[in-house]
């Protein structure tokens, strides 16, 4: 079972957490190096690419292994559960997009989403 999870999109928002698996872990800041958070055509949330840069996100270390399980299957495909290096040189699992034509050359931006999209994102929660 996985320890750690480097969260770079809608996972760093406490609503969306508080809705999958009702409370919102503890987040530590960190980057992925040689990463980017890229917005996807059609989607509100991002996938984590390869890029220049640095995707911005946290680690979240006390996840439970039905939490786990929970966020596993909201991911689902197209995501792969796959290891990164982070910037603090520790290592996490991260949720990486693994289809190549619904990325788009932009990055996602967390604030953008938290003012237009959360409400409506967080609604299919309750």
């Amino acid at each position: 079972m996985p320890t750690e999870l480097f969260v770079y999109g809608t996972l760093r928002c406490a609503p969306v957490l508080r809705g999958l698996i009702g409370r919102t872990p503890r987040g530590v800041p960190d980057s992925a190096p040689g990463w980017r958070a890229a917005n996807l055509a059609g989607r509100v949330y991002p996938g984590l690419v390869p890029g220049p840069g640095a995707a911005a996100g946290a680690v979240l270390s006390d996840l439970t292994p039905a939490e786990w399980r929970v966020l596993d299957d909201f991911e689902g495909q197209p995501y792969e559960l796959s290891p990164v290096t982070l910037a603090s040189g520790s290592h996490a699992m991260a949720y990486l997009w693994t289809i190549d034509a619904d990325v788009l050359p932009t990055d996602w931006n967390l604030q953008h989403f938290e003012q237009h999209d959360l409400a409506a994102y967080t609604r299919r929660f309750r």
